[in-house]
């Protein structure tokens, strides 16, 4: 019955999709691309019998490249499909995987459900993270989709949420071909609702490597760059009234050397809000979009750009990672550890709680609880060029201390592959 209840709401509630995505379109205009996708139309020429992946946005994305690598080794004559739910994440997907198709994944109405699963009949199914929709689940049970939930993590609050309608997920995470996860402790709470033996594979975002194309984009920054000092912050976010950006602005006054802050926010259209905020509080501030040489008395860099994070942390001499002094739960600190880079983060931490844990044990980040104490931190540390370098070693031995997940997931979905009938690895 719930599940019944669950798919008659999505009936009505197409309407306020396209509301909400005409809204989102206001600042973000790529939202109107696409639009049938969404809601069950019709693709041309879909790609069949190939490797899905479901990535959400951009971070998933990211952390999907190394797992698919390992799962193409494994199925070198399946093609490969794309899903998203966010422009920023198609994008990614599109410059990521070149000869990849991809589309939005369609809302979890049934009907576009199974128009999607029977218009791609993919060979099987990858979800990363926590993305699970029940009706997709179900679908691909009903389809006969092996479906399988990879680099999977649940924090205590998803988890608190999940359970109060266990009577939905348990049967719903139920329907999954398996499930891997990130920590013990992601493991034992998807157990606990309902995932099929949950299998302790890593982060898969471990296994980033650095894009070539990231050196010769960061070296070209540098040439703009000069030999300052830089700090970016990366990846700022909003939650409710509180701007991140403004907030590491705001702070940023007090600093009293000649080190270069490089302010990169989480979504498009925070762009142009960030260069106002900066100019109002009376800053000299330029953007990366207009490609010109920072002038020596420029104090902060917009980073508006997509795809470039990669570069922007490879230029800097220390990283703060955002969506940490807001409580968004904290980005990916583990790319800029990848980078060599010196990590500091705030004290929302709830989406890479093992990764923040593991760097501060192991010397490789440092955690401040204010914008005011990352300003603080970030000149003493930009002041001593020895201390953050010390950092930066620990960084990368950190990271590859815990490469190696995406290989054992793609091992894992080979082997309950090749226990169904008619499907094997190579």
């Amino acid at each position: 019955m719930l599940r019944k209840l669950y798919s008659a709401l999505w009936y009505f509630a197409a309407p306020l999709i396209r509301r909400y995505l005409r809204r989102r379109a206001e600042q973000a205009p790529a939202y109107l691309e696409h639009w049938n996708e969404r809601f069950g139309g019709a693709y041309p020429d879909p790609v069949q019998d190939a490797i899905w992946v479901h990535a959400v946005s951009v971070g998933e994305t990211r952390a999907a490249v190394p797992l698919v690598a390992e799962l193409r080794r494994r199925f070198p004559d399946a093609p490969l499909l794309l899903t998203q739910m966010t422009p920023t994440g198609r994008t990614a997907a599109q410059s990521l995987f070149a000869d990849a198709q991809c589309r939005y994944l369609p809302y979890d109405r049934p009907d576009w459900i199974r128009r999607f699963l029977r218009e791609h009949r993919p060979r099987f199914g990858v979800l990363m993270e926590t993305e699970l929709w029940p009706n997709l689940l179900y679908g691909c049970r009903e389809e006969n989709v092996p479906l399988f939930l990879a680099n999977a993590r649940l924090s205590p609050q998803s988890f608190d949420s999940y359970r109060k309608v266990a009577r939905l997920v348990t049967p719903m995470l139920g329907q999954l071909s398996g499930c891997f996860a990130q920590t013990e402790a992601d493991a034992a709470r998807l157990a606990e609702l309902g995932a099929p033996a949950p299998l302790v594979c890593g982060n898969t975002k471990y296994d980033v490597e650095i894009p070539p194309a990231a050196e010769t984009a960061a070296a070209a920054f540098r040439s703009l760059i000069g030999d300052r000092p830089v700090l970016v912050a990366a990846s700022t976010r909003t939650h409710g009234d509180e701007d991140e950006a403004a907030k590491i602005l705001a702070a940023w006054r007090a600093y009293r050397g000649d080190a270069l802050l490089v302010l990169v926010p989480r979504h498009p259209e925070r762009f142009q809000a960030a260069f106002d905020s900066a100019q109002a509080l009376g800053f000299k501030v330029q953007r990366r979009s207009d490609g010109q040489p920072l002038a020596a008395d420029t104090q902060v860099w917009i980073g508006d750009s997509m795809g470039e994070m990669f570069a922007y942390y490879l230029a800097a001499d220390l990283a703060f990672v955002g969506g940490s002094l807001v409580d968004t739960g904290c980005q990916n600190i583990i790319e800029p550890l990848a980078c060599g880079k010196p990590v500091l983060f705030g004290p929302s931490t709830y989406h890479f709680q093992a990764a923040c844990e593991g760097a501060l044990a192991a010397g490789a980040a440092l955690q401040v609880q204010s914008a005011d104490e990352l300003t603080a931190l970030a000149g003493e540390l930009l002041a001593k060029p020895p201390r953050y370098a010390d950092l930066a070693v620990q960084a990368q031995d950190f990271v590859g201390r815990y490469r190696g997940a995406s290989a054992k997931t793609a091992d894992a979905v080979a082997q309950a592959l090749s226990r169904r009938q008619g499907v094997q690895a190579a």
